[in-house]
């Protein structure tokens, strides 16, 4: 190889490892929903949702929640107030589904039930859902990171 060659190799090696640093500059940056742009709180609460989308949905899931998977409904009593649930099923870690129809948490895997406060209903889970301080603050959806 000669001196010529040797430098064309070099240039285009260094094109080339320049190129993933210019793809991603050039690249559209993701937008921050509502809830990640809300600044830290102090009391440990942290916010993962609107009222309004919890009233469209009838429930909502947050899988990347500072204290894991977490998973809110209106409590059906009073839907002043919500409930807030690891919904990861204490059987098999299946993630259970609110139904609203039979007022449980069941699990899709196995038929495990567990009532809106996350205890066990119906076998085969033997231990309850771990459950998480949750309210209303005007129209933001809250959740303590730490489970009771």
């Amino acid at each position: 190889m000669n001196r010529r060659e040797f430098l064309m190799w070099v240039g285009i090696g260094g094109l080339a490892s320049s190129l993933p640093v210019a793809i991603a500059a050039c690249s559209p940056q993701t937008e921050k929903s509502e809830t990640s742009a809300m600044p830290k709180r102090t009391d440990g609460f942290q916010a993962i949702g609107t009222v309004t989308e919890l009233k469209q949905k009838g429930q909502m899931l947050k899988k990347d929640f500072a204290g894991g998977p977490v998973l809110v409904i209106s409590n059906p009593g009073n839907t002043k107030t919500i409930t807030a649930v690891n919904p990861t099923c204490t059987h098999k870690g299946c993630t259970v589904d609110w139904k609203a129809a039979k007022n449980a948490f069941v699990c899709p895997c196995h038929k495990a039930e567990f009532s809106p406060a996350g205890k066990v209903l119906k076998g085969p889970a033997k231990k309850p859902l771990p459950t998480y301080n949750a309210k209303i603050e005007g129209d933001a959806v809250l959740v303590k990171a730490s489970s009771r």
